[in-house]
Parts: C-alpha cells; sequence; structure tokens
C-alpha cells in the first residue's frame, strides 16, 4: 500500500487558468441567475410547523421515516 495522496507532486500548477469561452461565460451567469431565483421563492414559502425538516421528501416519489419508505 502507497502513502502517497497524489500522483502529482504539490505546487507545480504554474498553468495559468482556462479561459472560458462566451457561451460558456454565458451558461455560468444564466446558472447563477436561476440559482437565486430558486432561493428567492424558497425562502417565500411558508415554512412547516413541526415537519420533518429539509427539503421535500415526496418530491422523490416516496416518503421514508425512521428508516421505512412508503411509496405512493
Amino acid at each position: 500500500m502507497n502513502d502517497e495522496t497524489s500522483k502529482t507532486p504539490a505546487g507545480t500548477d504554474d498553468a495559468p487558468p482556462k479561459e472560458l469561452t462566451a457561451a460558456a461565460r454565458r451558461a455560468l451567469a444564466e446558472a447563477e441567475a436561476r440559482r437565486q431565483d430558486y432561493r428567492q421563492k424558497e425562502a417565500a414559502l411558508p415554512r412547516e410547523i413541526g415537519g420533518r425538516g429539509g427539503k421535500e421528501p415526496g418530491r422523490y416519489g416516496d416518503w421514508e421515516i425512521k428508516g421505512l419508505t412508503s411509496d405512493f
């Protein structure tokens, strides 16, 4: 077994970062705008009282409580 975590020596990354194309920059900007829109909509929803917390598990089509899954 080898204790090395990487075959690449540390600190030898002298290459400049890749330049993104205009399409890639537009895609990243669009993704960030969608994330912001989603976060705003999520923040506007009423909070559930006494709920499980976290995201709605029903979005996957099943509900799990204490390791038991019910499918609906």
